[in-house]
């Protein structure tokens, strides 16, 4: 979609227009979904979260402004209704036991040869608190001190969260490799308008294997 489309799109939607707005949803339907997907345990809480977030989209569109990509502020829109959804039920672990925590070294894993869809069916494994802060600080780039802000806990439970979330993984990934196979059936769903090999990269070079 080009920038002038675009912008005649925001423009209709502004108008309430309904047409221009079962547009806009349908070509960002799949980049808002696969954060959404990230961030909830099926698919259910994901297009929850996902409606949740079009709704503020349309509501507060008046406040986007053009200068900036539209994607990245419909992003940041998606990732903070996720963290609106989780917020108030989200049981976060302590740091209790952080150094006791068995680590697993990075010689022990295999060649990394994993879809991102069986990527993404680890982290929605993960319990809420661990995926919450796995997929702000390993995919959003966000620090623990602006996690423990964003979440209402200390920069140190972020920091234990994201160890256990991560050990985890390493071993969901260990039992993948062992098995032949993904690691969680065939349960997960296939996400569309997203680069799964440039976010699988992601996921090794600063999420799992870090």
């Amino acid at each position: 979609m080009g920038e002038a489309e675009l912008h005649q799109l925001i423009a209709g939607c502004l108008k309430q227009d309904r047409k221009d707005q079962k547009v806009l949803y349908k070509a960002f339907y799949g980049f808002a979904m696969s954060i959404c997907l990230r961030y909830a345990g099926n698919r259910y809480e994901a297009a929850e979260i996902m409606n949740n977030g079009f709704f503020k989209i349309f509501t507060h569109l008046d406040k986007y402004s053009h200068d900036k990509p539209f994607k990245a502020w419909m992003g940041k829109i998606m990732t903070n209704t996720a963290i609106d959804y989780y917020r108030s039920n989200l049981k976060m672990a302590n740091t209790d036991g952080l150094e006791k925590a068995e680590d697993i070294g990075h010689d022990d894993f295999p060649d990394k040869k994993l879809r991102y869809d069986d990527l993404l069916a680890m982290v929605q494994q993960l319990p809420n608190a661990y995926r919450t802060v796995f997929n702000l600080y390993a995919i959003e780039g966000y620090s623990h001190e602006e996690i423990g802000e964003m979440l209402g806990i200390s920069a140190g439970t972020s920091k234990s969260n994201l160890f256990k979330a991560r050990d985890k993984l390493k071993r969901m990934v260990l039992q993948a490799d062992s098995i032949g196979g993904n690691a969680s059936g065939d349960s997960y769903t296939t996400i569309v308008a997203i680069n799964p090999i440039n976010l699988s990269v992601t996921f090794f070079n600063n999420g799992i294997f870090k």
